[in-house]
């Protein structure tokens, strides 16, 4: 027999807004520090949740708590319930000041320091009144948060899904491994250069996400460079600091640097080899569509991403010219 629970009755958005933090923090206490409520009060508000839903939400660990089926469950519909909220004063705030609106931008680390500042730059010229809240992270951790409506959409790299996964990727620009230098060094003195004159300078190597390391170490391989006595930093500041002072050469995703090379301070040196294909573009949801502040922010990104290709800093593939709806990326023009 069916338990009534009555949900759409007893249900508050401080239950919601409880159980969406436990699960992110994955401990009552640090839920209760970032929703700031005592560990007390968020330990009764879960009680009550248990006693409405009649169902055991957590299972306590020695260190911290694991959310059961049904906690992850309710964890779900939680975020798009708040998610949906979010929009809806997001669109009220549009209502009252049309030129207004909020985009939430999900962001892959390279898009980050490449394209994204040049086109929120562009976004603020244009529509100042248009509010930005970006979440830096990596594919799989900002697929969920566009899926349940935390985020509007997501720039960066476009890896291939292992299944089609129900968004639409389209590519607009790509994101090639390049060898980096400053832009009177010495590698550039003659012609194309070989790869054993490559050879003839230390390296300097961001310190990226797995991803990205592959894709850098693949090109290393391809060129014979030896990585292991190389400098290696997360701190974009330092290697454009050492590329700038010194002869050392990087090699890494040309638009992580994508404002020295506009400026033309740094070089890209040209490879030896073909670059591997990277494309990088947008991941939109298929079933909302964009509010006006996300449509801005799209022609925007659109817009500088045009110039770059202008600047002959990156490929621009055709997708930037007509909107792509494909789970898969394989098959577009990929520039």
């Amino acid at each position: 027999m069916a338990v009534r629970r009555y949900l759409d009755q007893r249900l508050k958005l401080h239950h919601l807004r409880a159980v969406e933090a436990i699960v992110a923090q994955r401990s009552i206490l640090k839920a209760a520090a970032v929703i700031g409520v005592s560990q007390p009060a968020l330990t009764k508000t879960l009680r009550e949740l248990e006693d409405i839903l009649q169902q055991r939400l957590f299972d306590r660990l020695p260190r911290g708590v694991r959310p059961t089926e049904a906690g992850t469950l309710l964890a779900q519909s939680a975020r798009r319930i708040l998610a949906e909220l979010r929009r809806l004063d997001e669109a009220l705030d549009h209502i009252a000041d049309p030129e207004g609106g909020t985009v939430a931008i999900g962001t892959l680390p390279v898009a980050a320091t490449a394209v994204l500042p040049g086109a929120l730059t562009r976004l603020k010229a244009e529509h100042p009144g248009i509010g930005v809240r970006l979440e830096q992270g990596r594919t799989e951790e900002l697929l969920p948060k566009l899926a349940a409506g935390e985020i509007d959409l997501i720039v960066g790299r476009l890896y291939e899904p292992a299944a089609p996964d129900g968004f639409s990727r389209e590519p607009l620009w790509e994101e090639p491994i390049s060898i980096l230098a400053r832009a009177d060094h010495p590698v550039f003195a003659g012609g194309p250069p070989k790869p054993e004159e490559l050879r003839r300078y230390d390296l300097v190597l961001p310190t990226v996400s797995q991803r990205v390391g592959q894709e850098i170490d693949t090109v290393l391989d391809m060129l014979a460079l030896e990585p292991t006595p190389s400098l290696r930093s997360s701190s974009y500041g330092f290697i454009r600091e050492m590329l700038h002072a010194t002869d050392l050469i990087s090699v890494m995703p040309r638009l992580m640097m994508a404002g020295d090379l506009l400026r033309g301070t740094l070089r890209v040196v040209p490879l030896p080899i073909p670059a591997p294909p990277r494309p990088a573009g947008l991941i939109l949801p298929r079933d909302r569509p964009l509010a006006p502040a996300g449509a801005a922010f799209v022609a925007c990104l659109r817009a500088h991403v045009a110039e770059i290709g202008q600047r002959g800093l990156a490929d621009i593939t055709s997708a930037d010219k007509r909107r792509g709806k494909s789970d898969r990326t394989r098959r577009r023009n990929q520039g």
